[in-house]
């Protein structure tokens, strides 16, 4: 029998089939109309026939080779396990190095830093928009001493560090360099991830400082410096995540970040940078939502479409540049304050769901985020989580052990598809900058968090202890509280830094780095000067301010 023989078969075993499920029906019909977070409707059963045309080697491939569907690692988890990072930062650094080593101790292998608010958009912890912000949702960094003593006793040429910082990113990541040093670790010992993914600080998330294109530029400066001075160090975690959390689908996800992906690799080539040189050190950061399948197959149809877009599209020749390496958090928008145990259960599955979609790094949120920061035995819970994925229940014993689904296929071909379609869109439209500009992006997430929020309050959509099963009570639990003179702390140990340090070191340095700004040398050699004379935060972000301008949000109606 041949292949069109084989399928006129099979097409005839299905639609007799079906006509029996027809005739079920009548007597015991179906719950609901079953359909993904993205929308495609759910069928019933799937078959070779749901994947069509398929070719076993271009659409998937051997784990480790082109199109790296089916992983980037020849042996994946079978010769290491991902990194295990929880994301945590809260009140002054010495709170949080106490949290890094609690968790190293359990057995964390990485760690993932939180910064707060007025970190995060370039202001010190005595500017007044920082009042009652500080230490909140992150760890406060004003100068390099704080930077000093959050890395106390954590040995950097031991340990990966990522951390969550996009417009100041530069800023922070001199401060990990000088410390690195200060313990005696070369610049090409430390390894980790700043993320600087600015483009959906725009989008999705809001803590950019400059205009895009200023913004762009700074990205590009930490390429160049990065690829000569950090050889273990990804330059920027390219970010579906916050993209999801803001109310995308799963292709919004995949789209959106491969698009602004593509801008920054644009901006390197324009700026005379080689691809094979800086696009293996590009990582990606994804959400880990509730759809199950949807999720693995989301994990999959992006390591494809990246392949292809890095190999078709910028004629990457390097493998290591065709790999889409990424950090996995499951969906913190996911996690309810009602019956919050439950959020337990949720971690678990989008964990796994990360796992069988083979993330190389993974966090796991703690049951008790939807109402503050996580507590000492919630982030441990929550460690342990990811432990039981790893050690004791097998999926991480074999490589890509659902490959091969029919489903999981149909659906990661339908991802890649609907995703291409949205990154035509966006290329017409001039790229992720201009689209930005357009709020053409701003637009799509909004449209897809106002009809998932309508299917939530509809009842179409079920959430455990929000729309249903909202009976059983409530068990206490014992939530963090940040200490709250820790801004008072804060601001008198800046105070006893600016007294501390030679001001004329600092001012000579603020004044190259406004030179090299000016004049389109790459910023960050005197960002790490000014970083290292302990010039502030807002100090070295205020000269950035001043030629490049703040950026103002459009609001169109």
């Amino acid at each position: 029998m041949d292949e069109n023989q084989r399928r006129e078969s099979l097409s005839r075993i299905r639609a007799n089939w079906e006509d029996k499920v027809k005739k079920a029906l009548v007597k015991n019909p179906e719950r609901k109309e079953f359909k993904l977070d993205s929308g495609l409707p759910v069928g019933r059963v799937y078959d070779p026939l749901d994947w069509e045309g398929a070719d076993y080697l271009e659409q998937l491939g051997m784990p480790g080779e082109y199109p790296f569907t089916r992983g980037i690692q020849p042996t994946m988890y079978r010769g290491r396990l991902w990194t295990m990072r929880q994301y945590a930062g809260f009140g002054a650094a010495e709170e949080t190095n106490q949290r890094f080593r609690y968790l190293l101790k359990q057995g964390q292998t990485g760690l993932s830093v939180a910064f707060d608010l007025p970190t995060q958009i370039g202001y010190d912890s005595d500017h007044p928009l920082a009042r009652g912000e500080v230490g909140k949702v992150g760890v406060a960094i004003d100068t390099l001493k704080d930077m000093e003593i959050l890395m106390d006793q954590i040995p950097l040429d031991q340990v990966s560090t990522s951390m969550t910082i996009n417009a100041p990113a530069a800023v922070l990541l001199a401060m990990y360099m000088a410390v690195a040093e200060k313990q005696g670790v070369p610049a090409d010992k430390i390894s980790g991830t700043i993320q600087n993914d600015i483009l959906k600080e725009y989008v999705a998330r809001g803590t950019y400082i400059f205009p895009p294109r200023e913004s762009m530029r700074l990205v590009v400066d930490i390429f160049a410096f990065a690829g000569q001075q950090l050889p273990n160090w990804n330059t920027i975690s390219i970010s579906g995540y916050h993209i999801r959390e803001a109310g995308s689908t799963a292709v919004q996800e995949v789209a959106f970040t491969l698009s602004n992906a593509v801008a920054y690799v644009q901006a390197a080539l324009e700026a005379g940078m080689d691809v094979d040189l800086f696009a293996p050190r590009l990582s990606f950061f994804f959400n880990a939502h509730v759809n199950f399948f949807e999720e693995i197959a989301k994990f999959r149809a992006a390591r494809r479409l990246w392949a292809r877009i890095m190999k078709e599209r910028f004629h990457a020749l390097n493998p290591r540049s065709m790999m889409l390496r990424f950090h996995a958090q499951t969906a913190g928008s996911s996690l309810t304050a009602q019956q919050p145990d439950v959020n337990i259960m949720r971690v678990a599955y989008q964990a796994l769901s990360a796992v069988l979609g083979g993330a190389q790094s993974l966090h796991t949120n703690s049951r008790d985020e939807a109402l503050a920061l996580p507590s000492e035995h919630s982030v441990l819970l929550a460690l342990r989580t990811q432990q039981v994925i790893g050690c004791e229940i097998g999926v991480a014993d074999t490589v890509d052990p659902v490959g091969g689904s029919y489903y999981l296929e149909a659906l990661t071909d339908h991802i890649e598809r609907e995703s291409l379609k949205y990154i035509g869109k966006i290329d017409d439209m001039g790229g992720a900058v201009a689209a930005i500009e357009k709020g053409y992006l701003q637009r799509e997430i909004q449209e897809s968090a106002y009809r998932c929020q309508k299917e939530v309050e509809s009842g179409e959509r079920t959430v455990i202890g929000v729309n249903c099963f909202t009976g059983g009570g409530e068990a206490p639990i014992e939530l963090l509280k940040v200490d709250p003179m820790v801004g008072e702390r804060q601001v008198a140990r800046l105070k006893e830094t600016r007294a501390d340090r030679d001001s004329k070191h600092v001012s000579a340095a603020l004044q190259q780095l406004r030179r090299a700004a000016q004049s389109g040398e790459n910023t960050m050699p005197h960002i790490l000067e000014a970083v290292k004379a302990y010039a502030t935060l807002g100090e070295i972000c205020g000269v950035l301010r001043d030629i490049f301008g703040e950026y103002r949000q459009q609001i169109t109606l």
